[in-house]
């Protein structure tokens, strides 16, 4: 850090309260990356309690045109909050309080910092509902939700975080803070800007609060579990389902590789000689979900499934789940590096990608592992690296590359849920075309005109 650096954060440090801005090293250290490969330490690290506090840390930083990346809980894949210019990263960790939770209105007001689960678990006590639920929920928080528009397997019949946000309070690059939406559950007064920042990944604002839309709790759930002899037989048990006018609130799928390996690291007999797995649940009032649950399994059957498991109530279908959980566990035991590209194709091309997938292995030398969500086509395509072996990098960039391209002429896109960040940024250009890419860097000026926020990113 330069002296003149070093004498701007010590100033700010002194406009802020003595805990607020941290020199510490095992602090800058703990804010230098995420779950991706990449780390570059801050400078300092902000963290704000109040939102005025986080106005006041942006409208120094965008008067001396210093670095800012915010963070929530740094539980992402891609490289996103990493301050790859230095500067001062501003964790919103701090802010976790939940406001106001309203079972009259059905909305919840909150700070960015409130992790997932916590807030699920505090509306469901009243009998609602907050159905985002990305795999990552026990630790990450709804601010990063927002920003990275997180999803996961209910995603496929209530939709993502986007179609939660009411509302927000963001400060600004420099450092103003404005409400944007409201708490009514629908709202067509000018623009829609509160969803503007949502899936912006730091870019553009920061998020200090944010209204959320609640449903009411569904009071009963339902599951079954498949094992396939093909991925084929997998897909097609899917399109029927569909076919037969079902909308599951999950419909989880994974291949062969990625059940080897859970196989291994949780000992399930059920998994050996199984080439693909579906999970499909269904939730809303009792009677009517066990009778839907038996007509979509006969529905399955008709494709010739290994085994079937069924199961009723809230427990039994965690214990269904528990094993998807552990799918990206698995496949670290192997010791290959994971290579996790959340890309999304349109639903028909489900199986045409697990035999692409299969293809890409064959041509690259590389195991690839798929899971994911089936039900929306956007699959987790794990490419599994060992890096000690020679080439084995350059032969990864060429499989990611080869798997980029053919997502792309299929419609479908590179990123479903994680976000661009860092990991996906050379893919950027490939993935939007240049109008669409001009009128992100227009947005980006209006809003961050001196560049502070999260730069070094896509925009």
């Amino acid at each position: 850090m330069s002296r003149k650096l070093d004498a701007l954060l010590r100033r700010l440090a002194r406009q802020l309260a003595p805990d607020e801005l941290s020199f510490e090293p095992a602090v800058i250290a703990a804010h230098a990356g995420d779950k991706w490969f990449a780390s570059s330490p801050p400078d300092a690290v902000a963290l704000p309690r109040e939102a005025e506090s986080v106005a006041k840390v942006l409208r120094f930083a965008h008067e001396h045109r210093i670095p800012v990346t915010p963070r929530g809980a740094g539980h992402g894949y891609v490289g996103g909050c990493v301050p790859v210019k230095g500067g001062l990263v501003l964790s919103l960790a701090r802010m976790k309080r939940i406001k106001e939770v309203h079972p009259g209105d059905f909305v919840a007001v909150v700070e960015p910092g409130v992790v997932t689960s916590t807030l699920q678990a505090a509306v469901e006590r009243r009998g609602l509902f907050y159905p985002p639920d990305p795999a990552s929920r026990g630790d990450s928080t709804i601010g990063g939700n927002i920003v990275t528009n997180a999803g996961g397997p209910r995603c496929l019949k209530y939709g993502v975080t986007r179609d939660y946000v009411l509302g927000v309070e963001v400060a600004l690059a420099g450092g103003s803070l404005v409400r944007l939406g409201s708490r009514t559950h629908k709202n067509k007064t000018g623009f829609d800007l509160a969803r503007l920042f949502v899936g912006s990944e730091g870019l553009l604002g920061v998020v200090t609060e944010a209204t959320l839309k609640l449903l009411p709790l569904p009071p009963f759930r339902a599951a079954l579990a498949a094992g396939f002899s093909s991925a084929r037989d997998a897909a097609r048990a899917i399109r029927a389902i569909f076919a037969a006018g079902f909308l599951p609130c999950a419909l989880e799928v994974a291949d062969a590789f990625t059940l080897a390996a859970a196989q291994k690291r949780t000992g399930s007999r059920r998994l050996a000689g199984c080439e693909a797995h579906l999970i499909t649940e269904l939730d809303g009032q009792e009677r009517s979900v066990r009778g839907e649950l038996r007509t979509v399994e006969r529905v399955i059957r008709q494709y010739a499934p290994r085994f079937v498991e069924r199961a009723f109530g809230a427990a039994e279908c965690e214990a269904i789940w528990q094993l998807r959980r552990e799918f990206s566990y698995a496949l670290r035991d192997t010791g290959l590096t994971k290579l996790n590209e959340d890309i999304a194709v349109p639903r028909s091309r489900l199986e045409d990608l697990f035999a692409f997938a299969a293809r890409l292995q064959r041509r690259h030398g590389l195991p690839v592992a798929c899971f994911g969500h089936a039900g929306d086509g956007n699959i987790h395509v794990n490419v599994m690296v060992d890096f000690d072996q020679p080439g084995a990098r350059e032969r990864s960039e060429a499989a990611l590359d080869e798997l980029f391209a053919q997502v792309l002429a299929w419609g479908g896109v590179v990123t479903g849920e994680h976000g661009i960040g860092l990991a996906k940024k050379r893919w950027w250009p490939q993935a939007v075309a240049a109008e669409a890419r001009a009128l992100h860097q227009r947005i980006k000026r209006a809003l961050d005109p001196r560049g502070i926020l999260n730069p070094g990113k896509f925009v």
